[in-house]
């Protein structure tokens, strides 16, 4: 026995040197990293494998622990669609990009900046905000719009510099305006509410005017069963672990593929923010959601009558996003119970939504053309590139200079 195990044991040392060299080979390793803490754990595990072979029934267990972290580890990247999450450790580490917080579930980190894995810069300023602090001089006499939305507003697609908001602070500082972005990835009109109600002012300065870009994250709650009014029960649950903001279990991932399941058993068990319910394992259903629609409608009403009660001026964007990228029968993953190819459709009922209950509350509804954006435009299904940061901002700039002035 002694014998056998150390010969799977030298076997499984070389298997998994030949798996690293092909990982390294790919660029999917480097020197150092969680990743790299994953294959060290496990090459950890088979040498005392070898050691306490004279031991049999220990060096089994920990023969049997090395491959039930393989496989979990290796396998469960090897199976999972591409960039969907994985029990294996990422390439590298970043630092918490999102915190806590007991109304919005997860804002930005105040004052971070790093360079992300894909090379994008990324940073928040000290209120919490996508970008840097204003200029204190340049704040003190400009009027400030504030822009609210998801991650399309967030900008994930682009680094520090090429954020469309960034692009729209450029085009108006003649005009005496500041642009503050607001965009957290995820946030629904629900948030939108909250952040209107509650968290306007950044800098100690309210907005001169408001702009919500928003449509996509809303159409996520469409055929959820029982539908929570405030999305309670699947999208605000969800984003605690969409943005990695649970301490422990949840989307975190350690080095022990095994230990990263038992934290999240634990974890769905005593933590007071439970996991959302799982509306994945339902079918996809095509069509128009009328629940969701009227949800999306009163919190627009909502958002609105709180920005006319400030005499701040509301400007609402429908979302545009990437046809080329929405076309098949599958689900890309974010909308649990949406058709890719039924998305754009869905999309635009609910601009339509938008730009009649604007026009009824007498607010500003920009309207922008599909055929003005193009693959080239966009990094995925919805989210700007470089070049369509710019053109968006572009095409923005106006109507946000008239309804701000």
């Amino acid at each position: 026995m002694s014998k056998f195990l150390r010969y799977v044991g030298l076997i499984g040392l070389l298997a998994l040197a030949g798996v690293a060299a092909w990982l390294f080979g790919r660029g999917e390793l480097l020197v150092s990293g969680p990743r790299t803490d994953y294959f060290l754990y496990l090459a950890a595990l088979l040498a005392l494998v070898l050691v306490l072979a004279r031991w049999p029934r220990l060096s089994g267990v920990l023969l049997v622990l090395a491959c039930v972290e393989f496989a979990w580890g290796l396998g469960s990247w090897a199976l999972a669609p591409p960039g969907s999450p994985s029990l294996l450790p990422p390439v590298s580490a970043e630092p918490a990009r999102f915190q806590w917080h007991p109304l919005l579930q997860a804002v930005p980190a105040p004052g971070l900046a790093f360079t992300s894995a894909t090379g994008l810069a990324i940073r928040h300023s000290s209120q919490g905000t996508r970008g840097r602090d204003p200029d204190p001089a340049r704040l003190a006499a400009s009027g400030v719009v504030a822009t609210f939305g998801g991650s399309a507003t967030y900008d994930i697609g682009n680094g520090e510099g090429d954020t469309w908001p960034e692009r729209l602070d450029a085009a108006l500082r003649d005009d005496g305006l500041v642009v503050v972005n607001h965009g957290v990835p995820g946030y629904t009109t629900a948030e939108h509410v909250l952040q209107t109600a509650f968290y306007p002012e950044k800098f100690g300065k309210a907005p001169r005017c408001a702009v919500y870009f928003v449509g996509w994250n809303d159409l996520r709650n469409s055929h959820i069963p029982k539908l929570d009014a405030g999305y309670a029960d699947f999208h605000m649950p969800s984003q605690v672990d969409s943005l990695k903001v649970r301490r422990v279990g949840g989307s975190n991932v350690t080095i022990s593929p095994v230990l990263t399941v038992l934290t999240r058993l634990v974890s769905a068990e005593v933590d007071t923010v439970r996991y959302a319910k799982d509306p994945y394992a339902l079918p996809p259903v095509a069509g128009p959601d009328a629940a969701a629609a009227t949800i999306f409608e009163r919190n627009v009403r909502s958002i609105s009558a709180l920005n006319r009660a400030r005499g701040t001026p509301t400007i609402w964007v429908g979302q545009v996003v990437n046809p080329d990228r929405l076309m098949g029968e599958g689900l890309y993953g974010w909308l649990p119970r949406v058709r890719d190819r039924d998305l754009p459709r869905l999309l635009r009922e609910s601009n339509a939504l938008l730009q009649r209950t604007a026009k009824a509350l007498g607010d500003t509804y920009v309207a922008l053309p599909e055929e003005a954006f193009g693959p080239a435009d966009f990094v995925d299904q919805g989210h700007f590139s470089a070049a369509g940061a710019r053109r968006f901002a572009a095409l923005l700039a106006p109507a946000v200079r008239e309804a701000c002035r």
